[in-house]
């Protein structure tokens, strides 16, 4: 049984090398397999294919989505982080966010400014709840979204790993 799954683990991390070329050429493949995926079994599956994902891969090696992209910050993210950072809520607005085109608060910069060296989130603890979801993967956003999870199997190995085990198992 060792052996198997230490051959299973290989098999695992060889799907990874050059994920975010395969991404790119398989873009469409990913469209479709999200339009005709079996909804009740994917759901089921996708915690599974989630807790695989996260077993070969660390986001503290990538931090990728905080480098180039930035979460939505709630209502109640502000007021959360705000009192965290002993700031009013309209100084860390105007501080650290901007409204984009959907007329929703994202931070103003990238890398986001709560980044740190290590890749460590300095306000983890009281992070944007789109944060601590991303990148959907064991939810089913991933499959009522399927713009925002192409999008994020671009720069994000584990929307990858997920979808690649989506088709593997079809």
């Amino acid at each position: 049984m060792l052996m198997k799954i230490s051959r299973l683990q290989k098999m695992d991390k060889a799907l990874l090398v050059n994920w975010e070329k395969k991404s790119r050429e398989r873009q469409k493949l990913y469209k479709q397999v999200l339009a005709q995926s079996a909804k009740a079994k994917l759901y089921n599956d996708l915690p599974a294919y989630h807790e695989e994902a996260f077993e070969q891969i660390d986001c503290l090696q990538c931090a990728a989505c905080c480098k180039n992209y930035s979460p939505r910050f709630k209502t109640t993210d502000i007021k959360r982080i705000a009192k965290k950072l002993r700031l009013k809520e309209s100084v860390f607005i105007d501080n650290y966010l901007r409204l984009d085109e959907d007329g929703d608060y994202v931070v103003k910069s990238t890398p986001c400014p709560f980044l740190e060296s290590d890749h460590r989130c300095g306000i983890y603890d009281d992070r944007p709840s789109d944060c601590a979801r991303f990148p959907y993967t064991d939810e089913d956003v991933l499959v009522k979204r399927p713009q925002l999870t192409l999008k994020n199997s671009s720069f994000c190995p584990a929307v990858y790993y997920v979808l690649e085990k989506m088709i593997a198992n079809k």
